[in-house]
């Protein structure tokens, strides 16, 4: 039992590291993105379709961004509803 307890209690460090470095990343491209929209002028077509294509990017990037909270949120969710049944001394 104690094994399955420590096991448990490494896991959520190392998913939430992982969630943590993944969102980071994400962070850093719509970091990217948004200053690749709001810098520089526009003068022709060209620069323009190349700024809507940045602006898709950053709304891309935005919600995966979301995604990956709403799956570490829901992660930590189910680990904290796990280890309530265990104190409750439910079974699945």
């Amino acid at each position: 039992m104690s094994s399955d307890a420590s096991t448990g209690a490494s896991e959520p460090d190392a998913s939430s590291a992982e969630y943590d470095q993944m969102l980071e990343t994400i962070d850093v491209a719509i970091a990217e993105a948004r200053r690749k929209v709001e810098s520089g002028r526009v003068y022709d077509a060209e620069n323009e379709k190349v700024r809507i294509k940045w602006i898709r990017a950053l709304a891309y990037a935005v919600n995966v961004r979301r995604q990956v909270t709403t799956d570490r949120d829901l992660e930590e969710l189910a680990e904290e509803v796990e280890r309530m049944k265990e104190l409750r001394g439910i079974d699945r």
